[in-house]
């Protein structure tokens, strides 16, 4: 696959290099899960920027999750993401392709909460038809983007609430893009994984269906973190697989 063409979200910082280089060294193995970083001096040192610059870099990677940090030992390496993540798209992005999550977890886990109450008959029946269509559309090796966009777009309008639907829409770009990437990511792993799409999708519709809210959302927050997860953690998915089946 193609990287995927996409323009600067803004001009980039000091601390946006440095937070491309890291991660860029962490998907290439250069770092391991749990390895520890070089310290905020010998990064200003190598960087020949300022340690408030640094720091930045490495707060963002603490909250895009790919590090953790210990008071007064220092940072270390939290997942180790797969090396093709930065195929997809270029270091200085993905940054805020793993951040748009966060208003997505809280658009569409209320999103999905009152489309079980609200939803007619005839958006179950779209909705059920979107899951299908991304099931064939993965079945025959192919990405499936735009049939998971319906389904999420399907959702929102199940809702009855025009806000939600516009504020999805606000967000499409770095949620085609997460989808481009979790997908493509999917295709590439293990079958198990690309059944899994599926199979939340599934239990989303299903609770949907018997208009259980409180279900959906938890399926729904469940399958966002997932999606997170697969961009974050190259052996994630697979080992939280029995885990999401005694759910």
């Amino acid at each position: 696959m193609a990287k995927i063409p996409v323009m600067p979200a803004r001009k980039q910082k000091l601390s946006d290099t440095i937070y491309a280089h890291i991660l860029s060294q962490i998907t290439a193995g250069e770092y391991s899960s749990g390895d520890k970083l070089p310290s905020e001096a010998e990064l200003s040192s190598t960087f020949h920027v300022s340690r408030p610059i640094v720091r930045e870099a490495l707060s963002r990677l603490g909250t895009d999750g790919l590090i953790y940090s210990k008071r007064g030992i220092g940072s270390f390496v939290a997942t180790k993401p797969s090396k093709r993540l930065t195929d997809f798209a270029n270091a200085f992005d993905l940054s805020r392709f793993i951040r748009s999550f966060e208003p997505r977890i809280v658009l569409e886990v209320e999103a999905v909460r009152l489309a079980a109450t609200r939803r007619t008959r005839a958006e179950v029946e779209e909705i059920a038809e979107s899951v299908e269509a991304l099931d064939k559309a993965i079945a025959k090796g192919e990405l499936g983007q735009k049939e998971d966009m319906a389904f999420h777009d399907a959702i929102a309008r199940a809702a009855h609430n025009d806000f939600f639907v516009d504020l999805l829409t606000d967000l499409r770009a770095p949620v085609m893009e997460t989808m481009n990437i979790g997908l493509e990511l999917a295709r590439e792993a293990a079958p198990t994984r690309r059944l899994r799409i599926i199979e939340e999708h599934s239990r989303i519709r299903d609770a949907i269906d018997t208009k259980d809210g409180d279900t959906a959302a938890g399926y729904m927050k469940y399958h966002l973190l997932q999606a997170r997860a697969a961009m974050l953690d190259a052996h994630h998915l697979e080992s939280r697989l029995s885990s999401f089946e005694e759910e």
